[in-house]
């Protein structure tokens, strides 16, 4: 039995009409059926394609995330290579001073 619902389901759409590479839309998330059939769709249909649009967008903010956590894991890891001094090269540039005093 369907509920009942008191309000109507407004489009999630935002005007950024553009489809990714799997065909979900770029701005609502929304599937090619189900941006097309939204007009036909009942109330609870509308209901259960934003609960799904959601759950895209947090998946694709989450895959986003780890990538710039990847790159920016992978840039400080270069720059620790290029930053990484050796023990004997500390020893050449400053000499032997074990005989050092201060007076």
């Amino acid at each position: 039995m369907e509920q009942l619902s008191f309000f109507a389901v407004p489009s999630p759409c935002i005007g950024i009409c553009q489809s990714d590479p799997k065909g979900y839309c770029l701005g609502c998330f929304r599937s090619r059926d189900e941006r097309f059939n939204w007009m036909s769709f009942s109330e609870l249909q509308k209901q259960d394609v934003i609960r799904l649009c959601v759950q895209r967008k947090r998946r694709r903010q989450y895959a986003i995330f780890n990538a710039r956590k990847l790159q920016q894991q992978q840039l400080q890891a270069s720059i620790n290579t290029q930053l990484d001094f050796d023990e004997s090269d500390d020893n050449d540039v400053l000499g032997d001073i074990s005989d050092f005093k201060l007076d």
